[in-house]
């Protein structure tokens, strides 16, 4: 064959190729699945850091910053290195396999339904990066860097990825038929149990909640709380796995419950307080969301407005019992907000599926009271799991390295103690 033949040859290979390999790929969902992934990651930095940063003392600022940063990209290697085999590979009922580890049957043509399986991957791996990165709220300005490291690398590995396995992966819980569009079991029900022991575990900041400065900067919070409110549409329009009516109706329900959540908090505290705060109706938001999410692919719009509704008041009710009733210092209320909202929703999706609220419907045969039934025992192995695992990781950590830092570098705020950096120089 002569050497212009050989060319002509190779130059067809390179075009008839890709179309080949590529053939099953929908270019419209890919493009959406792309645009959800980078929104979901948006979500965690820099939206879900500076929500966080704002609501500290500024003495603190860079250290929240920084537990975002580095579990970004800590969460990121241990989801490639095994949380993605241990969540998707295999059909075991209770873990996936190591048959996947480093990622390494997935190729330039593997594919995940109608998207390459490269990017379902990635997606996935977004989700892996928020949900250790929530409990951060829960031990913010009392905790060792090293120890937030540790325990956010075992707790993925032990908790998130079994139970990611156990809803999505095809354990025993996709087989019992439980219903989680996003993440209200499989994300905010962990994240959320999990913050509360690691508010419990560590204790509370120092002379809690006496002189526990206000948040430093509400402005911070609220533009946090923006970048947020824009990821959530990738989070769970992103979840339907496509771009069509699924996406659309679970972006809007999303919005919507997010809108009404905001309103009633605004609300209640005008009514308690005499006046409405900024830092108030943005958590109103972030409850509506976490709210929505388990149930946002399967509900028409009664229930995105039944569930902000219902996320509103109840997330504001939790914040108001476990701060100030218990004295539990969850110190950014992570599972008053995100565990009790994600929790609420999963529950309420038996409820607002059916075709009385516009839903989906539930699976032939099932039952209201069915399905409300599998969904709460989803909830409670999840939270019995996550508590157990939780404490115990927590304990390790303690015993290797310790989980708090001395009362002096605790007042002298971790920026400077952690970190050797200021936020703020005029401060």
């Amino acid at each position: 064959m002569s050497n212009r033949l050989k060319g002509i040859v190779a130059g067809l290979s390179l075009i008839i190729w890709p179309s080949i390999a590529f053939a099953n790929v929908d270019t419209g969902d890919t493009a959406w699945i792309l645009t959800a992934t980078a929104l979901v990651l948006f979500m965690t930095l820099p939206g879900l850091a500076l929500f966080y940063a704002g609501l500290v003392a500024h003495r603190n600022i860079v250290s929240v910053l920084m537990h975002h940063f580095a579990l970004a990209c800590l969460m990121s290697i241990l989801w490639v290195v095994a949380g993605y085999s241990l969540a998707f590979s295999g059909d075991g009922a209770y873990s996936g396999d190591l048959g996947n580890l480093f990622m390494s049957a997935i190729t330039v043509d593997s594919l995940s339904g109608t998207i390459p399986e490269s990017l379902f991957a990635a997606f996935q791996m977004t989700f892996a990066v928020i949900t250790p990165a929530l409990i951060i709220g829960a031990y913010v300005e009392r905790i060792r860097f090293s120890a937030v490291l540790i325990f956010s690398g075992l707790w993925l590995l032990v908790v998130y990825a079994p139970v990611t396995h156990w809803v999505w992966g095809g354990g025993f819980m996709t087989a019992m038929g439980v219903m989680d569009f996003a993440g209200g079991i499989v994300v905010h029900s962990t994240a959320g149990t999990a913050a509360l022991v690691a508010a419990l575990v560590i204790g509370k900041r120092r002379n809690f909640p006496s002189s526990v400065q206000p948040p430093h900067s509400p402005v911070l919070t609220m533009i946090g709380a923006c970048m947020l409110w824009i990821g959530w549409f990738g989070f769970n329009g992103g979840s339907a796995l496509a771009a069509g009516g699924g996406a659309a109706m679970a972006l809007l329900v999303t919005h919507i419950s997010a809108a009404v959540a905001s309103l009633v908090w605004m609300v209640i505290e005008w009514k308690k307080f005499g006046r409405p705060s900024l830092v108030g109706i943005v958590t109103g938001m972030v409850a509506g969301l976490a709210t929505v999410t388990p149930a946002s692919g399967f509900i028409g719009v009664p229930g995105g407005i039944i569930l902000g509704l219902a996320g509103g008041y109840l997330c504001y009710v939790a914040v108001d019992i476990i701060r100030n009733h218990l004295h539990i210092d969850d110190s950014l209320d992570v599972f008053a907000v995100h565990g009790v909202g994600g929790i609420v929703g999963s529950l309420l999706v038996a409820v607002l599926a059916t075709d009385s609220f516009s839903g989906l419907g539930l699976a032939e045969g099932i039952s209201i009271a069915s399905q409300f039934g599998v969904q709460a025992i989803c909830v409670a192995i999840t939270v019995i799991w996550t508590a157990i695992a939780s404490y115990a990781i927590f304990k390790i950590v303690g015993v290797f390295g310790g989980l708090r830092v001395s009362e002096e570098h605790e007042l002298e705020g971790l920026d400077l103690s952690q970190h050797g950096e200021r936020g703020y120089h005029n401060s």
